[in-house]
Parts: structure tokens; sequence; C-alpha cells
């Protein structure tokens, strides 16, 4: 299972307890923990959470749940309980977004612009519950970040910009944090609005910072599919902040992306 990846975290060197690369869902993972630390056998059972999920959940296997049971082969109670999870609540999300976040968007099952995020944040919990405080979790772009970074500052997460590869458009700054971006830079035309099932092409990308990072990676992916029309959805999203870059290179952020 594959996901846009636009957003970067800006690994400036500090000093860790704890850091760890894998590969994972066709992307890469990095988990970043600062003092003071957790049990790095927890670490390990992350990884193996995130080897779970894309087993779980991958649209690319042909023998992962979801896709056995978009092909009718399973039924939902045949499958783990995560997976009617994650359906239920991509039904909510549907409701909430008037309809431009489906799990079925190009007419199959697929829940992935949920299932990343979702993994991520649990995969922070996870550690929060171990006892690390303070520690970031990066799949692949989408990033949450708790706590502090190192000296007690906050985390820094560049945001790439789609139109020129290796440069950045802003840096977010925060704490307790999650940050998602949406776009086609990465995969080409992937993100598909569901009411005329084609990809937008005025905008480029959609960065959406929350602080749970399932719903803002959705939101993410909904606004995207909104086109021109994010910038006006965003400003109603309480509790987050959002930045689209446009095709044409033209900038937009929330009133109170700044902060």
């Amino acid at each position: 299972m594959t996901q846009r990846s636009a957003t970067n975290i800006d690994l400036v060197p500090r000093p860790t307890t704890l850091r760890r690369v894998e590969h994972c869902m066709g992307t890469v993972f990095s988990i970043e923990i600062g003092a003071p630390g957790c049990d790095p056998l927890v670490v390990e059972d992350v990884i193996r959470w995130l080897h779970w999920v894309d087993a779980t959940f991958s649209t690319y296997q042909a023998d992962s749940q979801l896709s056995r049971l978009g092909r009718g082969e399973l039924g939902i109670d045949d499958c783990a309980p995560e997976v009617d999870e994650i359906l239920t609540r991509c039904q909510l999300l549907e409701t909430e977004t008037s309809g431009y976040f489906s799990a079925r968007a190009a007419g199959r099952l697929d829940p992935s612009g949920l299932v990343k995020g979702w993994a991520i944040q649990r995969a922070s919990d996870l550690l929060t519950a171990a006892g690390s405080a303070n520690h970031c979790v990066n799949g692949g772009g989408d990033v949450h970040c708790a706590g502090t970074a190192a000296g007690g500052g906050p985390w820094r997460v560049g945001i790439a910009d789609p139109l020129q590869r290796g440069q950045l458009v802003a840096v977010v700054a925060g704490s307790d944090i999650a940050v998602a971006t949406s776009g086609n830079a990465e995969r080409g035309a992937h993100i598909i609005n569901p009411h005329d099932r084609t990809s937008p092409i005025a905008i480029a990308s959609v960065t959406l910072v929350g602080h749970e990072l399932g719903a803002t990676d959705a939101y993410a992916t909904a606004a995207f599919a909104m086109g021109e029309d994010a910038t006006a959805w965003i400003d109603t999203l309480a509790g987050y902040r959002g930045l689209v870059v446009f095709a044409d290179g033209r900038q937009w952020a929330s009133a109170d992306f700044a902060r």
C-alpha cells in the first residue's frame, strides 16, 4: 500500500535515544525517540504493527484481507476488527467531507487515504503508552510529532515543494502536531474526485496540520479532491491549519497557518 509523499521531517542533527528506519507500505518510515525514551522492544512492536497493517490493508497484495474483502471472498466478520473500524470511520469521513473522501473513490475498495495516517497515529500512541513522551513517527510524508524535540524546542517538519523537487515551500514547527500532505507530485494523478472520477489538475498539493493524524490525513485527501474549492473548505475546519500550492505556483495559506 503506497500513499502520496510530499512532507518530509526536517531531521537536523540532535541527540536522540533511538532512531529507526524501516521500509513498509511501499515507502520509508522513520521513528525518532528523544529522552526519556522507552524500551527498544516496544519499537520492534511498533514495526511489527506497521507491517501487520500493510499485510491486512494493502490494495497491492492480492491475499490481504482488504483485497479479499473487496473481491467478496471474505465478509466483514471474517476480517480483523480493525478492518471494520477503518471502513466505519471512512463512512463517517465521507459524510463529513460531502463525499470528497471515499473508500471507493476510484470504484474499488481502497481506504488508503485514512489507513497510513491512522497506522502512524496508532504507532505514536503505542510509544506514548510505553513511556516515550517525545518522539516523531514519519511514514512517507505523513508525520506525527509527540511532545517536543531535543532541548524542549518544537519539532520542525519541512513541506516539500510539489513543483520543484528538493525544495521546501514551508516549515511547520510545533509540539504534539500531525502533518499530512496530499498531492500527485510523487505518484501522478492517483487522487480521484469521487463525484466525477477525475483527478484535480488546478492544485499541486494540500498540507493540513492538526493533532490526530488519521483525520488530518483523510481531510488532506478530501481537500485535494475538491480542487480549487479546497481553500474555502479548509477555512471551515476547526482546529486545522492548511497550505495549498496551486499548479501555477500560487500559494494559499489559512489565516492561522503562520502560527
